[in-house]
């Protein structure tokens, strides 16, 4: 279980704002982090990982307090016992996979790395340098070193974002696969509708440093409380699927664009109706038009 009350002040792009997230996760959940940038998604994250100290409150992490500021008790990150995946890697240039994960591993934790390697299918890459991999191959390395020093916390920066498509829905499994075998407890912050249905079991909205909305992703998401930047009508022209997602192709006017779907929102689609697609921060959503 995470408990969480914490304060900040922070200085975002419009100006100072107050930061106050009162957050509980129970053990084994994962939860997405969803808002606007400068919301304070990826300040919780930081605060939890011990990289930034709130002004004030308490963090316990499965009873052990990580984070009190009456008592001044202010671990360090290395004593936190977490794992923190980054958008851009951060992996040491001059060591092979393997020594990437070795590095963070335990002492005489040769099983472990092995464990890893198999796991997220680094075998045939585990003697390379980063520089020689793909984006969701150095993806995959930083996911195993999170993973190497068995963390009872992940927290996870948006580290799918800058990855096309099919890259990410096979990223997604892998992250879905290791939550669930090494029973962790995971935060996720995303951008991504779809990512966000298929990975997490409950959502938070931040605004402002302030939590405004939480629930599961169908909850927080349905199509009542989305108030879209634009919306725009068109005809679908084929419906793809790929694995737990489909790829829906949509021509609006003279141009053709593709939404990532939910299997609950293609079941009544075909090629051919009138769908309504809307934009929330930028992500579309799909509705069929009557």
């Amino acid at each position: 279980m995470i408990s969480c009350q914490i304060d900040k002040r922070l200085r975002a792009a419009g100006g100072e704002m107050q930061f106050r997230m009162d957050l509980q996760v129970p053990r084994g959940q994962l939860l997405a982090l969803y808002g606007a940038s400068g919301a304070g998604k990826t300040s919780t994250l930081r605060m939890l990982a011990g990289l930034m100290a709130p002004d004030a409150g308490r963090i316990e992490v499965g009873g052990n307090v990580w984070f009190d500021s009456t008592s001044g008790i202010n671990l360090r990150p290395q004593q936190r016992g977490l794992g923190f995946v980054f958008q851009d890697y951060a992996l040491f240039p001059h060591l092979t996979v393997r020594q990437n994960l070795e590095f963070g591993a335990p002492k005489d934790q040769k099983a472990v790395v092995d464990e890893l390697i198999d796991l997220v299918e680094l075998g045939g890459l585990q003697h390379q340098r980063p520089g020689t991999l793909s984006g969701g191959q150095k993806q995959r390395v930083a996911l195993a070193r999170a993973l190497v020093g068995r963390p009872s916390l992940l927290l996870l920066d948006e580290p799918l974002a800058a990855l096309d498509l099919k890259i990410r829905l096979k990223l997604q499994d892998y992250l879905l696969r290791v939550h669930r075998e090494y029973g962790l407890t995971t935060l996720l912050i995303s951008h991504d509708l779809g990512e966000i249905h298929k990975l997490c079991d409950r959502v938070l909205v931040l605004e402002q440093g302030q939590v405004v909305r939480e629930g599961t992703p169908s909850e927080v998401f349905q199509s009542d409380r989305i108030s879209g930047k634009f919306k725009f009508t068109g005809e679908v022209l084929g419906i793809q699927p790929q694995e737990f997602l489909f790829l829906v192709t949509v021509q609006v006017q003279d141009q053709v664009v593709q939404v990532v779907a939910l299997p609950s929102e293609v079941r009544a689609l075909a090629v051919g109706d009138r769908v309504l697609v809307a934009s929330k921060a930028f992500n579309p959503v799909l509705y069929k038009l009557d």
